[in-house]
């Protein structure tokens, strides 16, 4: 019997404080253990942004103890999707990784109200990734 293969997949935004937190946050946790998740940012901030936390502790998952990480080129090379979310030039380009850019509006200095906005949109886009990568949402 053979290992199923579990895609891994690593998103990417500038500061890896808000829009990639969120896409790992979801992915995780409706991925389970079917995905391996990764988020880097090319220019990490030093904390993940409030209310990216409070938005997404509303809905019930806690990322407050998540801190922004620098992007590698082995997070690249060890990831068979990079999806990138306004920083595609700062990322390393190497054949054979599907990529994808997901032009969301950055929660950097934004309020609630639009974060959850961009929160629910990337909720939506995550559910598509998983149907491509052939993963059932966990419920």
């Amino acid at each position: 019997m053979s290992t199923p293969v579990v895609p891994s997949v690593l998103f990417v935004c500038v500061h890896n404080a808000g829009r990639s937190q969120m896409a790992a946050a979801f992915l995780t946790d409706l991925g389970g253990p079917r995905v391996q998740v990764r988020s880097a940012g090319s220019a990490p901030a030093g904390t993940v942004n409030p209310a990216v936390v409070a938005a997404m502790a509303e809905i019930g998952i806690d990322i407050s103890a998540e801190t922004p990480k620098v992007l590698t080129a082995e997070a690249v090379q060890t990831s068979d999707v990079v999806i990138t979310m306004g920083c595609r030039d700062a990322c390393p380009y190497l054949p054979g990784k599907q990529y994808l850019d997901w032009q969301l509006d950055d929660p950097a200095g934004q309020g609630l109200e639009a974060v959850r906005l961009i929160r629910d949109e990337i909720e939506s886009r995550v559910r598509l990734l998983l149907a491509d990568l052939g993963i059932t949402p966990r419920p």
